[in-house]
């Protein structure tokens, strides 16, 4: 059984099931019934059209299920009767369905969820696993997510023909489904579901589906960020600082492509913010070595990004690309501008102090730092930090 194929099906067949007139949370079901139905026949009997054979399925899981249930009988002439049998629809309403998960009215944990279960093919348990929550609760998540959706009147009529915005009410825009999908990148991975490489998937799927630099620029940040993964953590399991890492071990063909797919974006001449994140990577990724990083123009992109995004964390980098391009003092000049309750205003402040040589204040805002840290790898690196500036300290 291909699972990686039923995963790559599933956005484009819950579409069609949508478009015919199913609300969202039905036509989910439906599919997810379908999948199951494909795991227990396809082994023994594949079907010529994968994607036929799922279509014609769920269709006929929805009609059973809306015929069950008597309370809805008065909206069965919106429904067809089954379609002859036939290959499905050419028509890709995959884009639709990353509007439909990103739609306002969800939470971000919601948004994610949702995605991942109807674009991303992911089951349940697999989702949960990866959130690392009881299995009963991310499927509560989830039905209220879809029933959020469902609810919200961004089902298309019967009928109607696609068009390319707006086709299912007011979903999210581009810029949020790529926040989505930048978030399930950044939840890394855990059990058996690898979210930060199921996130370039999405993209590169979203990214073949729509024609936006931004798309591409997310893709690219994504690939220069996964190409340095392997670098990230020592043997027992703590942080290697970017500037500390073995850059043997870094993905030079994930970095090659991210460079050219940035590059492309770039070309087009409508910036963004994470085309500008992507720039800043690949100057890290291009250096040979941390003594090597292009830091001006580091700052540059960090100028941009500002710009673009008014951000206090963006602020807070820029702060930090300051302190290597101009020297310490400029950092924590720039760094005296941002408020103190910002999240890691501590540790780059110990950060640039130590650069100082101030490494007093560096080690005890290590130590403060590590107390706020959001999780326990980041809060023992800093605790090591503090632990080294105060050997160093001692006669």
């Amino acid at each position: 059984m291909d699972e990686v194929l039923l995963r790559s099906l599933t956005p484009s067949v819950l579409g069609i099931l949508v478009r015919r007139g199913a609300d969202f949370a039905a036509a989910e079901d439906a599919v997810q019934d379908a999948l199951v139905e494909a795991l227990r026949v396809w082994p023994a009997s594949p079907p010529r059209d994968a994607k036929g054979w799922l279509v014609a399925v769920a269709w006929r899981r929805f009609l059973d299920a809306r015929r069950a249930d008597a309370s809805r009988r008065r909206r069965e002439d919106l429904v067809h009767e089954e379609p002859a049998p036939g290959p499905a629809s050419a028509v890709d309403d995959t884009l639709q369905l990353y509007f439909l998960c990103a739609h306002p009215s969800l939470t971000p944990s919601s948004a994610v969820a949702l995605t991942l279960r109807a674009v991303g093919g992911l089951t349940t348990r697999q989702i949960a696993q990866a959130y690392l929550v009881p299995e009963a609760t991310m499927a509560q998540r989830i039905s209220r997510a879809k029933r959020t959706v469902a609810g919200s009147g961004v089902s298309p009529a019967h009928g109607e023909k696609p068009r390319a915005r707006g086709r299912f009410g007011q979903p999210g825009d581009v810029a949020t489904v790529l926040r989505v999908l930048y978030l399930v990148f950044n939840e890394g991975y855990s059990g058996d579901v690898d979210l930060a490489a199921e996130a370039i998937r999405l993209t590169r799927q979203l990214a073949a589906t729509i024609d936006h630099p931004e798309v591409a620029g997310l893709l690219a940040l994504m690939l220069l960020h996964h190409a340095r993964r392997a670098a990230r953590t020592a043997p027992d399991g703590s942080l290697v600082p970017l500037a500390e890492q073995d850059r043997g071990r870094w993905d030079t063909a994930l970095i090659a492509e991210g460079v050219e797919i940035l590059q492309a974006a770039l070309a087009r001449d409508r910036p963004g913010e994470f085309q500008a994140q992507a720039a800043v990577a690949a100057l890290h990724a291009d250096a040979p070595t941390a003594e090597e990083t292009d830091w001006v123009q580091i700052v540059e992109w960090y100028d941009e990004l500002t710009r673009l995004t008014g951000s206090p964390v963006v602020r807070l980098n820029r702060a930090v690309a300051v302190g290597e391009a101009d020297g310490p003092r400029a950092g924590l000049a720039a760094l005296a501008e941002l408020d103190v309750s910002l999240p890691r205003h501590t540790a780059v402040a110990a950060y640039l102090h130590e650069r100082d040589g101030d490494l007093a204040t560096a080690a005890r805002l290590y130590a403060e730092a590590a107390l706020k840290a959001p999780d326990l790898a980041e809060r023992d690196h800093l605790t090591r930090q503090a632990a080294r500036l105060n050997t160093r300290r001692r006669p």
